[in-house]
C-alpha cells in the first residue's frame, strides 16, 4: 500500500507506472460481521452504538471482473446507510448481500461474512477489468454509489429503474470505506480538480440525491421562484438542497434545529428560517396521535416567511415525524418529494389535505448515472460546494458513524482512508481560492461551534498545506508499517 500510496502522493506519476504497481494482497477495510447482526437485539435504536459493530479488518482484494475498476481509496464519508448497516437496522445488510450473489458467479463474490460498508470514495483508479475504455490507471476519480446490472429493458429509460438496481457499499459489498474500493466503471466521475481528497469524496451520495430528488424531472423539477421547504436544510442532504434551491433562483425555508445550524443556512444564503426547537412544534400529541393545530400553526409560520405564500415543495426526508405536517403546509397542487424516512419508515397524513388539494407524493431515491454526473458537475465548477464540517482517520469510522447516529454534526463528516492527512490532492490552487469561503463554511462553523480550529488558515485560504516537507520529498510517510502490513488493526473500533 506504501508504493501505492507514494505514487498518488507524487501527483505526477504517469498512468503506466500506476498499471504496474504491484497490488496487495489484502487492505484495510471497516466492516460489520454476519456473526454479530444480532448484536443489539433487544435495544432501541438510540442505543445502539456503531462503535461497537464496526471493525478495521484485513481483507483480501476481490477479484476484479468485466466492466469493474479497482480504485486506491484516498477518502470516503459516512452517510446515515452507514449508521443503518452499523446497527442492523431496518435489516442487517448481510440478506442484501446473499440475494446479490445468488445473481452470478461473479457476484458470489459479495456474499461473505463480513460486509466492507462505504458509499463514497475519492481516490485513484488502480486496475480496470475487460470492457472498460472511459477510465485507466492513474486516473482522479469519485464514486457515485448506483450499481446496476442493465440487463432488463427497465433499466434503460432511467437506470434507478433497473431490477438490479442497488446502492454500492450498502447493498454490495467491497465498499469506500478502505483503502481499495471495487466499483463499476460506470460509477466513476472525474474528481473536482479545487478539492481535497477529503472533500472531493463527501458529497457523491448526498449530493447526487439531493439533485434527482429537487432538480431533476424525476423529482420535484424545482423552478426559478419556488418556494421550497427544507426539512434538516444544515445537515448532509438538506444542506445540498438548499444550495441547489439558492442557485436555481428558488426561496428555501430552512427547518433546523438550533441556532448554530440556523446560522449555517445564513451564511449559504437563506433568508427564511424556522428553529423547530426553539419554537417548540411537537407534530405528534403521543407514539399514536399527530396535531393537526401543530401543523397549522407551522402553515401559519411559513406564510410569515413567505410573504403568505403557502410552500411549493418540500424536500422530506425525517419521514415520519414530519410527514402529516408536509402534506398539510403544501399548497394546492404542490409536491412533497421524499427519500431515506430516518425519523421512522411508516408515514401517516391525512388524505384529504393531498387528494382534495391535488398534491403529489413523488418517491426519490439516490440517482442515475447522468443525475450523479450532473451534481459532480456543478461541485466541479463552484457552483455547489462540499458541506464537510470534520474529518476522521480510517480507524475512527466508529466515533464517525456514532456522531451521525446521535445527530452530533453538521453536514458531511469525512474518512481519510490510504490519505495520511487532511489537505491533500489540490490540483486547481487558483480555481480552490476562488471558492474557498464556500468549501470552508461548515468546517469554519464547526470550529465556532467547539472551539476547535485544527487547521491551518493560512493554508486553507492559499491552498497551500504544510504538510512534513521530508517526508512528501522521500515518501516516507509515519504510519505503522508493521501494521499496515500485517494487518494488526482489527477489533472494536
Amino acid at each position: 500500500m506504501n508504493q501505492i500510496l507514494d505514487a498518488i502522493l507524487a501527483s505526477d506519476t504517469p498512468p503506466e507506472d500506476f498499471a504496474a504497481l504491484p497490488l496487495p494482497d489484502s487492505y484495510r477495510a471497516m466492516t460489520v460481521h454476519k456473526d454479530e447482526a444480532e448484536m443489539f437485539e433487544g435495544l432501541e435504536t438510540q442505543d445502539k452504538d456503531p462503535r461497537k459493530s464496526l471493525h478495521l479488518d484485513e481483507v483480501p482484494v476481490p477479484e476484479l471482473g468485466p466492466g469493474e475498476a479497482l480504485v486506491a481509496v484516498m477518502a470516503s464519508s459516512v452517510n446515515y446507510n452507514s449508521v443503518w448497516t452499523s446497527i442492523f437496522e431496518p435489516l442487517p445488510t448481510f440478506g442484501f448481500l446473499e440475494r446479490y450473489g445468488r445473481l452470478s458467479p461473479l457476484t458470489k463474490r459479495h456474499d461473505l461474512p463480513y460486509h466492507i460498508i462505504g458509499s463514497d470514495l475519492s481516490g485513484v483508479v488502480l486496475r480496470t477489468g475487460a470492457g472498460v475504455n472511459s477510465w485507466k490507471p492513474g486516473d482522479e476519480v469519485v464514486a457515485h454509489c448506483l450499481s446496476v446490472e442493465l440487463e432488463s429493458a427497465d433499466g434503460h429509460n432511467d437506470t434507478m429503474l433497473d431490477p438490479e438496481q442497488r446502492i454500492w457499499g450498502f447493498e454490495t459489498n467491497f465498499g469506500g470505506l478502505a483503502e481499495i474500493a471495487l466499483v463499476k466503471s460506470n460509477q466513476l466521475m472525474p474528481k473536482p480538480d479545487h478539492l481535497t481528497w477529503e472533500e472531493a469524496a463527501s458529497p457523491g451520495l448526498v449530493n447526487s440525491t439531493a439533485y434527482r430528488q429537487l432538480v431533476s424531472r424525476n423529482g420535484a423539477g424545482m423552478k426559478q421562484g419556488d418556494n421550497v421547504l427544507i426539512w434538516g436544510a444544515s445537515g448532509g442532504l438538506g444542506s445540498y438542497a438548499t444550495q441547489f434551491a439558492l442557485a436555481g433562483g428558488a426561496n428555501p425555508i430552512c427547518v433546523v434545529s438550533s441556532d448554530d445550524k440556523a446560522e449555517i443556512c445564513r451564511k449559504m444564503g437563506a433568508e427564511a428560517i424556522i428553529d423547530r426547537k426553539a419554537e417548540g412544534y411537537r407534530f405528534w400529541k403521543d407514539e399514536h396521535h399527530q396535531d393537526p393545530k401543530e401543523w397549522k400553526r407551522f402553515g401559519k409560520r411559513i406564510r410569515e416567511l413567505t410573504g403568505g405564500e403557502d410552500v411549493d415543495i418540500v424536500f422530506e426526508h425525517p419521514g415520519r415525524e414530519t410527514f402529516g405536517a408536509s402534506v398539510y403546509v403544501t399548497r394546492k397542487g404542490g409536491t412533497i418529494v421524499t427519500c431515506a424516512s430516518t425519523s421512522g419508515y411508516e408515514h401517516s397524513y391525512d388524505n384529504r389535505y393531498l387528494w382534495m388539494s391535488l398534491k403529489r407524493i413523488v418517491g426519490s431515491h439516490f440517482a442515475n448515472y447522468r443525475e450523479a454526473w450532473e451534481a459532480n458537475r456543478l461541485i466541479a465548477k463552484g457552483k455547489i460546494h462540499p458541506t464537510l464540517s470534520k474529518t476522521y482517520h480510517l480507524e475512527e469510522t466508529g466515533q464517525a458513524a456514532h456522531d451521525v447516529h446521535r445527530n452530533l454534526h453538521q453536514g458531511k463528516v469525512g474518512v481519510l482512508a490510504l490519505a495520511p492527512e487532511e489537505g491533500l490532492g489540490v490540483r486547481n490552487p487558483e480555481k480552490r481560492a476562488r471558492h474557498i469561503d464556500g468549501i470552508n463554511l461548515f468546517r469554519d462553523a464547526e470550529g465556532e461551534r467547539t472551539g476547535k480550529h485544527s487547521r491551518d488558515a493560512e493554508g486553507e485560504r492559499t491552498g497551500k498545506h504544510s504538510r512534513d516537507a521530508e517526508g512528501e520529498r522521500t515518501g516516507k510517510h509515519s504510519r505503522d508499517a508493521e501494521g499496515e502490513r500485517t494487518g494488526k488493526h482489527s477489533g472494536n473500533v
